[in-house]
């Protein structure tokens, strides 16, 4: 099953750090966050990945180049033509495909425009700024349980996200961007969705928050997996330094592998 990461905005927010690179290359111990996520499913054994690139997009395909380069011992031999030579080869088995979906395009766009990569098959989708501990096997058996079109993990914050009305069965009855309120479930991203999404994008412009999910609810073709555990997205400077904070001390709770 491959996974798509959304990773194509600016950044506003975090733009300290995104002025000159894209906010999904923004470093949590020395490794861009976007490589925390593909650590995390990589764990459960999702090694496909497809990247919604937009702003500096090059530079996430720079980094890609020159990963397996840059986690092996390497000879370069000048007096054999710069012939070079490989040890120890230390990189994942990840298959990587990186997709400029454009500059200014919204995030339902930028799904829609990777549909080629995905064809007609269940695929997962987050976003490339937070990380977390849910079971992703355990996400998709959820998912594979109640045959609706798509799944959203979610998670309970103060903090508002996109608010999400469930129901005891675990169906969200509805879904709303952020107000000024406290303790609600909220979309924390680590989706499942069936191909037929592809269909409820319109075009460059949808938002798949406020457009595509609430045109779920209406046919009520979303559920949601309700995790309990750890969440925490990079929207701030102070929000990267709790994540950095948890990596230093040996602390974070996203790291299973």
């Amino acid at each position: 099953m491959k996974v798509v990461l959304l990773a194509g905005g600016y950044g506003t927010r975090i733009s300290e750090e995104s002025e000159n690179k894209p906010k999904p290359m923004v470093e949590i111990g020395g490794m861009p966050i976007l490589w925390h996520i593909m650590k995390e499913y990589s764990f459960y054994g999702f090694t496909e990945f497809v990247i919604c690139a937009g702003y500096k997009q090059h530079l996430i395909k720079d980094w890609f180049s020159n990963y397996f380069l840059h986690n092996c011992d390497v000879t370069f031999d000048f007096s054999k033509d710069g012939a070079v030579t490989v040890h120890d080869k230390k990189s994942e088995p990840w298959k990587v495909t990186v997709v400029d979906t454009g500059l200014n395009v919204m995030t339902g766009g930028r799904i829609k425009r990777i549909q080629k990569y995905i064809g007609d098959e269940d695929f997962m989708m987050t976003y490339g700024d937070g990380v977390c501990d849910v079971d992703l096997s355990d996400l998709l058996k959820f998912h594979t349980s109640h045959n609706k079109i798509a799944t959203l993990t979610s998670v309970i914050q103060k903090q508002q996200k996109g608010v999400l009305s469930i129901g005891p069965d675990n169906a969200v009855k509805s879904f709303r961007e952020k107000q000024n309120l406290d303790g609600y479930s909220i979309n924390a991203g680590y989706m499942v969705l069936k191909p037929e999404i592809f269909e409820l994008i319109n075009g460059d412009d949808s938002i798949f928050e406020q457009d595509v999910l609430a045109e779920l609810v209406g046919r009520g073709e979303l559920m949601t997996y309700q995790h309990r555990g750890f969440w925490q997205c990079m929207d701030t400077l102070l929000e990267k330094k709790i994540l950095e904070n948890l990596w230093a001390q040996g602390n974070a709770p996203w790291k299973k592998w």
